[in-house]
């Protein structure tokens, strides 16, 4: 092989391969920014958060923008996460065992790379089941793990 075709083979980058993965906010946020631990969780106690969270499918991050905290248009980030993720344990140890959802945690942050425009939100009757559940789960005093 040739030295420049070496020179591409080797380069980091997006492919058609790579691993996409989004993140659910209301948050307003450009290509480029980062999006890291230490503001206001949306979910659970609503502690500073220790993590943040992305999923590899489109469907929890619309869950994602759909609970999260704040009057802000719900929006889905592509993301890449800049350093290690791990399982989200609220949504992996025995909720959904195997991680169908594909939700990971992280410290790190992660870099927004990308938005989708049009997506196609729950049925409004689902989402205020869900919130319903989660305000439940509250009173009953039962919270994340991601809050501990």
């Amino acid at each position: 092989m040739d030295k420049n075709k070496e020179e591409k083979a080797n380069r980091q980058g997006a492919t058609p391969f790579a691993q996409t993965y989004f993140h659910g906010t209301k948050a307003d946020l450009k290509i480029g920014d980062l999006i890291e631990a230490g503001f206001n969780s949306n979910y659970g106690q609503r502690k500073n958060a220790k993590y943040i969270f992305l999923s590899a499918t489109l469907d929890a991050a619309i869950w994602g923008a759909e609970l999260a905290f704040g009057e802000g248009q719900e929006r889905i980030y592509l993301v890449e996460p800049i350093g290690q993720i791990e399982n989200d344990p609220d949504l992996t140890d025995k909720k959904f065992p195997g991680n169908p959802t594909m939700s990971y945690r992280s410290t790190e942050p992660f870099r927004v790379i990308g938005e989708v425009t049009v997506w196609q939100g729950h049925p409004t009757e689902q989402v205020k089941a869900m919130l319903d559940a989660l305000e439940k789960l509250k009173e009953q005093g039962i919270n994340s793990q991601n809050d501990e």
